[in-house]
């Protein structure tokens, strides 16, 4: 059940919202080899506009800054890639270094949803969301699995959770 509120609010927010796609591997070259990043923005597509698509190896400088150029552009964000525990998963930790505010809820979410599924191997997983001038940000790993369920988890939602970025 929703509440009056929420409706309210959605009705108030955008229809269509604008987002960047940013895949981080050391291994991916190239958009063709790039099966989530493919995933990501054709599910994108289908209700809002991926302005910005870009493949960038797992470095947190590169990260920082491709990010800080695209807050300019777009209203969301979405990293496909590095959320692991490995020595060279380095999204979750760049990016907590830049959120303004963090969204614990979506981790919450994406890892019990992922549970259902999968089992306590989801435990690996250090998927998050937050706000970096006004500009959401979702990290997602870089499993085409986790990405078409994370993406599915927030797409209907995310001219809402816009407008009250925008606040």
């Amino acid at each position: 059940m929703k509440s009056k509120s929420m409706l309210q609010h959605k009705k108030e927010a955008p229809k269509k919202v604008t987002c960047a796609v940013i895949t981080l591997s050391d291994s991916i070259k190239n958009k063709k080899q790039d099966k989530s990043g493919k995933i990501l923005i054709n599910a994108l597509n289908e209700k809002h506009i991926v302005k910005e698509y870009h493949i960038i190896p797992d470095d947190s400088k590169m990260l920082k800054s491709l990010i800080k150029k695209l807050a300019n552009d777009v209203d969301v964000i979405f990293t496909t890639g590095g959320t692991g525990i490995s020595n060279r998963d380095i999204t979750i930790e760049t990016l907590r270094e830049i959120f303004e505010k963090e969204l614990e809820g979506f981790g919450e979410i994406f890892r019990y949803e992922s549970y259902k599924r999968l089992g306590s191997g989801v435990i690996l997983t250090r998927s998050t969301a937050g706000i970096y001038n006004k500009t959401l940000i979702f990290a997602l790993p870089g499993s085409p699995n986790a990405v078409k369920l994370g993406v599915n988890l927030i797409i209907d939602e995310l001219g809402h959770f816009v407008k009250h970025v925008r606040e």
